[in-house]
């Protein structure tokens, strides 16, 4: 049996690692998570909340989940200190957010956006971004973002009730802005566009194209 701080795991000759995931703490479970679910794209939501005070936060836990209607996600976590996370509560109370992609030039300010400021805290503020309106939904977009995708909250789904737990986010997208310089024959360009996203621990990345093509694909 290899000993670890999380507890007895089976080994085998090449010190793998098994273990019940269900009776590990969270803690331990999130860090296997965010080390081999890689990279995680990055939705850097911006929201207002009802007293009219603008938020931004960076959220992993996010991805599309379907094109019609269109459909963004992301799953804010809950801590035993922060049980609801400022984006949430926003959410909850005007249905409308704005999910802002965060690219290399943008690295800094998005990660200074990502820590536990108070609620009356504007991040646009912190960080020294320009919040921009949108054109349909009233939480701003950030202007230094090339692609922010207009919000209006589709469901939301409690993913447990404690500290570890996450709410999942769905949003439907209704309004598109994209920048003109991040697209090449009509399409975003992910080589002009320079997205950022999550490693494991404190490191992110950027994507690299691989030389291969779906097989079903010409």
């Amino acid at each position: 049996m290899l000993k670890a701080p999380f507890g007895p795991c089976r080994a085998d000759e090449e010190i793998s690692i098994e273990t019940d995931l269900t009776t590990l703490p969270w803690e331990v479970a999130y860090k296997f998570l965010i080390g081999s679910v890689i990279p995680r794209p990055i939705a850097w939501v911006s929201t207002t909340s009802a007293d009219g005070i603008n938020n931004i936060a960076p959220f992993s836990f996010f991805n599309g989940f379907g094109a019609a209607p269109l459909i963004l996600g992301f799953a804010p976590m809950a801590t035993e200190d922060r049980p609801q996370k400022d984006t949430l509560a926003n959410i909850r109370a005007s249905g409308e957010f704005v999910v802002n992609i965060a690219t290399e030039s943008t690295l800094q300010q998005m990660d200074a956006t990502g820590r536990p400021y108070p609620a009356e805290v504007d991040e646009f503020v912190v960080a020294g971004l320009t919040p921009a309106p949108a054109a349909v939904v009233s939480a701003p977009r950030i202007a230094e973002s090339p692609i922010n995708f207009e919000c209006r909250l589709f469901a939301l789904i409690p993913l447990g009730d404690a500290a570890g737990s996450s709410t999942l986010v769905l949003g439907r997208a209704v309004h598109l802005h994209i920048s003109d310089t991040v697209l090449r024959d009509g399409k975003v360009d992910a080589t002009l566009l320079k997205p950022v996203a999550r490693m494991g621990g404190p490191f992110y990345a950027r994507p690299e194209t691989l030389a291969f093509r779906r097989a079903d694909r010409e």
